[in-house]
């Protein structure tokens, strides 16, 4: 594909839209998929400058009905996220320009800028990574916004739950009993929402991924306001599922131990993690597809929801 066709695959209105947004004497001249997200189309665009160099931008666009018709509250959301995040301690992209109804572009987006770096999501470094996953989790955490974003939502409920052909059909009885009962009180904290591997973006030195360090974290359309454990339980379903239980369960500990506090009690701490877990087994080829579309190709929806089942079991074991 010439750069011409590249640039010509981002939609006219959208295209008006963004050239609007540059500086002066800048142009698009290329532009790149993104892969690896699920509800939203990624583009990244190579902005020519005037002294003849480059800068990148990224477009995030959502298109299918269901993203739609829920993207002026998560484009607002990341908006003011990304505004909140300029100058602190967590790295994120910079907002450039929001059109959350599509009321100049043809589908509602996002421009902001790129980051470096890249999600890795090979087992090899996992035990590097996971306590930079937990302290970074703790420094958003420790943002205190003026303005509280929206409190958190959890879809999932006890008749939604998918249970896997493979699981112990009595053990998940018992796992969904537990999201039955009501939330536990919490102390509110700021929230990703979708804090996992995916969303964060690593800066490693091959071949070794010893020396990896976060280069910041996107995708900001969830922030809500509510329990640490959720961002934790969610963090640690997606690392379960991608390594194995162990690392799933592993996470808390390394979350407590670069600073961040969770429920005291057992019973409190389990239905967070349940919650999630069991909330995962409602889109398990969703989440597997883009892993493998990364080169997990052994992650099909069947490993996954294998690993589902060993992590819900080992929760249970471990808390309840």
């Amino acid at each position: 594909m010439t750069n011409r066709d590249e640039v010509a695959a981002v939609r006219p209105l959208t295209l008006d839209w963004v050239s609007r947004h540059l500086n002066v004497g800048e142009r698009i001249v290329r532009a790149e998929a993104l892969h690896g997200g699920i509800t939203a189309e990624m583009r990244r665009l190579i902005i020519g400058t005037p002294d003849g160099g480059t800068r990148d931008l990224v477009l995030r666009s959502f298109v299918d009905p269901f993203s739609v018709g829920h993207a002026e509250d998560w484009l607002n959301r990341e908006a003011g996220a990304l505004i909140l995040l300029a100058g602190t301690g967590v790295r994120a992209p910079g907002l450039v320009a929001v059109d959350p109804t599509a009321a100049h572009c043809e589908f509602p987006s996002l421009l902001m800028t790129h980051l470096t770096g890249r999600t890795v999501l090979d087992d090899e470094g996992i035990e590097t990574r996971v306590p930079l996953l937990a302290r970074q989790l703790v420094a958003i955490h420790a943002l205190r916004p003026v303005e509280r974003p929206k409190k958190y939502v959890t879809l999932t409920t006890a008749d939604t739950v998918v249970t896997p052909k493979c699981a112990d059909a009595a053990v998940w009885a018992s796992a969904i009993d537990v999201i039955r009962r009501p939330a536990p009180p919490y102390e509110g904290r700021f929230l990703h929402r979708d804090f996992q591997p995916g969303n964060v973006l690593f800066d490693v030195s091959p071949p070794s991924l010893a020396g990896a360090r976060i280069t910041g974290v996107v995708d900001w359309a969830a922030t809500s306001w509510g329990p640490a454990d959720l961002d934790v339980a969610h963090c640690s379903t997606n690392l379960a599922l991608l390594h194995g239980p162990a690392w799933g369960l592993r996470f808390s500990e390394a979350y407590e131990e670069a600073g961040g506090v969770l429920a005291t009690a057992a019973s409190e701490r389990l239905y967070w993690h349940v919650r999630d877990g069991l909330a995962c087994s409602e889109e398990v080829q969703q989440v597997a597809q883009p892993w493998r579309n990364a080169g997990r190709t052994e992650l099909t929806t069947r490993a996954v929801e294998e690993r589902l089942d060993a992590y819900v079991t080992a929760l249970m074991d471990a808390l309840g």
